[in-house]
């Protein structure tokens, strides 16, 4: 247990370590600035523009990066759900496997294109090893690129900058940042045992004398793009929990790094554009303060452990249900609050197994979304929040609101109203109507407070393009395939599109010279404000609902009942 914790020291040591480094490394990407990277890349992008007839030196408007947006990922969905169905046509694929039911099909390809990785299908029995790279690894890595440029061109266009091009964003996001890191990442799995391989299923005698095929492929490749994009999808359906993906403490804790490294440094990539670092360590304090607390708050209550397990019990003993033995209790809900913080959706536990607090804590995660947040929407997000919080603020003390120097009016509040509306709209909706048909509909397995937890996870999960779920929920059916996928739609696009414009917007307005009664952003007070506007506009949004789901089950179970 103790171990546990200095893990999770040593976890945090290392992010605060990494974060300003590599946002520096981002800022220069994407700045156009020299890196170590440029002789090896600089002809490898210049033959991808060519070959796309894309001339990096052109900027676009909100409208055009948003139709290059929508265009590309709908191209690509295409080409992936193409090439999943004709699977049992294409090579490696060594079971044999034909396509899934198109309706499970259509959910995953949604799910791969948003970077939500949401599974309603068993990986390892259902997908050819052809299917798992070839198409899912390529949209792992296409789908994070694509919410870091949409993080980048917010930034831009806070900052004065034109938004900047999609595709050359989208081309540096991959051969700059993810491939590389990837790479890297790939091979220290490797050498950790992660199996990297196209053989067969191993079959092998048992000792009672029977058979049994044990599922492999190349998994390290795919591991360290899932957790490194936070897509979170996983090769086996265990995810990692299983040991093929993630075998031991030194695997684990490569992973849980890949998941916070870029979020963590795209606070500081804002901070070098906006030329404001303080800012940027403020707010970095800010999340990683709530962070660790969602970290503590989950930790103390699997280590009490279950009260009505622990009635029966001589002495008390922390909640083991869902845990792997070679990770524990603590490292569990390190990962549990981590991957729900960051998006990814990976786990390497069952969440469904946590206890009132550490649901209380993912759902609050997948509420809010900036501690840390998605793949360049966390920043995003993040972003919006201060743009709020100026004008919530300018409204107080009587004074025309502004942000880094250009005026906050009506068009940038009602945008940014539409970034913050949809996420609940896209949850609470169908969570409705899912429960109020519970045999038809909502395949709750749980009854009472925690089958609600069940339902509303799911969909928190799909909007905020996260993907991880509470198991035991029946949900590879057409209606949670079809309804969850129209979340994951709107949960990505919407906000996208809103976000895009608020960023042109602000592009093109003037600067205003800055006075003595000039709000300062870049305060501990602000921040402290900035902080309590998420509090009330994320956690009262969704208080009934975690009233009704984990908060009541907490009550519950402490009254032994």
């Amino acid at each position: 247990m103790g171990q546990g914790f200095l893990q999770i020291g040593l976890t945090l040591c290392l992010v605060i370590a990494i974060a300003p480094i590599l946002g520096r490394y981002i800022a220069r990407v994407f700045l156009g600035q020299r890196t170590i990277l440029d002789p090896l890349m600089n002809p490898i992008e210049h033959s991808i523009y060519l070959v796309a007839g894309v001339n990096r030196k052109d900027d676009m408007t909100g409208w055009q990066y948003i139709r290059a947006i929508l265009s590309s990922n709908l191209v690509m969905g295409i080409l992936v759900f193409g090439l999943i169905h004709s699977q049992r046509f294409l090579p490696w694929n060594p079971n044999g496997f034909y396509a899934p039911r198109w309706h499970t099909l259509l959910h995953t390809v949604i799910s791969f294109v948003t970077n939500t990785d949401q599974q309603h299908y068993i990986p390892e029995t259902t997908l050819s090893y052809f299917s798992q790279v070839a198409a899912l690894g390529f949209l792992m890595f296409t789908s994070a690129g694509t919410g870091l440029a949409v993080g980048i061109a917010l930034i831009r266009g806070l900052t004065s900058k034109k938004l900047g091009n999609f595709y050359v964003d989208l081309t540096r996001s991959i051969t700059r940042l993810l491939l590389p890191i990837s790479l890297v990442g790939a091979i220290a799995l490797v050498f950790l045992g992660v199996p990297q391989t196209l053989d067969k299923p191993l079959i092998v005698e048992t000792l009672e004398g029977s058979t049994q095929y044990i599922s492999r492929g190349p998994v390290a490749s795919f591991e360290m793009i899932k957790m490194l994009g936070e897509n979170g999808g996983g090769f086996f359906a265990a995810n990692s929990a299983h040991p093929f993906e993630n075998p031991n403490g030194a695997s684990n804790l490569i992973e849980l790094i890949a998941m916070i490294s870029i979020p963590a440094a795209l606070i500081f990539t804002y901070g070098i554009f906006a030329k404001n670092f303080k800012q940027a360590w403020l707010l970095f304090w800010m999340v990683f303060t709530a962070f660790v607390i969602l970290v503590w708050v989950t930790a103390s209550g699997e280590l009490q452990g279950n009260p009505l397990v622990n009635a029966n019990l001589v002495a008390d003993l922390p909640n083991l249900e869902g845990k792997e033995v070679r990770f524990g209790v603590v490292q569990t809900a390190l990962w549990a609050v981590t991957t729900t913080a960051t998006m990814t959706g990976a786990v390497n536990g069952m969440l469904d197994s946590l206890m009132p607090q550490g649901l209380f804590a993912t759902l609050f995660n997948l509420f809010v979304q900036i501690i840390w947040g998605g793949q360049g929407t966390g920043i995003a997000y993040l972003l919006i929040y201060l743009i709020l919080t100026v004008f919530l603020t300018g409204l107080m003390v009587g004074r025309t609101p502004e942000f880094l120097g250009r005026k906050i009016e009506k068009r940038e509040i009602v945008l940014a109203s539409v970034v913050l509306l949809i996420h609940p709209i896209v949850i609470l909706i169908p969570s409705a109507i899912a429960l109020a048909y519970p045999f038809s509909l909502s395949g709750i397995t749980n009854p009472g407070f925690h089958g609600i937890s069940q339902v509303v996870y799911e969909y928190a999960s799909a909007a905020a393009n996260n993907g991880s779920g509470l198991e035991k929920l029946a949900d590879n059916t057409l209606w949670w395939n079809f309804s969850t996928g129209l979340s994951m739609l709107a949960g990505r696009y919407i906000p996208m599109i809103a976000i895009l414009l608020l960023a042109d917007n602000m592009s093109r307005k003037p600067t205003t010279p800055e006075t003595p009664g000039t709000l300062k952003t870049d305060s501990l007070l602000f921040t402290t404000v900035t902080a309590g506007i998420v509090l009330i506009l994320g956690v009262l949004t969704f208080f009934p609902v975690l009233a009704l789901g984990p908060i009541a089950e907490g009550f519950k179970l402490a009254s032994g009942s």
